[in-house]
């Protein structure tokens, strides 16, 4: 089994990025507050798309609760992110009734289409491709969601057009 390496240089670079500063307001409205932690880290997420090394840094430093605290609700739970993510979250259900009309297909062609794996984010940092478990629309199965606007009852060439047409507005 081969192991990815990861590139420290650029994980430090984007950290610096991050002005920690931006989280006293959140940090001074839950700071002593009993159940503090998932509002704190759904907090920092919201100001920076994902929640870097230094908001945990400067949380744990603020808040007095341990960073293997707050690293085991942020890995357990699906919707924090530890890495960016792209403009625009393209999230294409697998859940039963999806799964059975074909998902797979808008997932391979949108991987092909955006030249990314699941989890991945395109280059120019606009879509992040991700499966999900279920979207709650199964009627309209198979169903995409990008930017909080569904589209259901899709075929892969549909949905690469979606993408397609939302690179292209961005543009202008």
């Amino acid at each position: 089994m081969r192991i990815e390496r990861i590139d420290v240089k650029q994980e430090i670079d984007e950290q610096a990025a991050a002005d920690v500063e931006l989280l006293n307001p959140l940090i001074e409205k839950y700071k002593n507050k009993k159940g503090n932690l998932i509002p704190l880290l759904q907090g920092a997420q919201d100001i920076f798309g994902y929640i870097p090394r230094v908001a945990f840094d400067k949380l744990a430093m603020e808040t007095g609760i341990p960073l293997s605290e707050m690293y085991g609700v942020a890995t357990f739970y699906a919707q924090f992110r530890l890495k960016p993510v792209g403009k625009h979250i393209v999230k294409v259900c697998h859940g039963t009734a999806c799964h059975v009309q074909n998902a797979k297909a808008i997932s391979t062609s949108l991987k092909e289409a955006l030249k990314i794996e699941d989890g991945g984010t395109t280059e120019d940092g606009l879509f992040t491709l991700e499966s999900v478990a279920c979207l709650g629309c199964c009627s309209l199965a198979p169903v995409m969601m990008v930017a909080g606007e569904t589209y259901g009852k899709l075929t892969g060439a549909q949905a690469v057009k979606i993408v397609r047409n939302i690179r292209t507005s961005e543009k202008k």
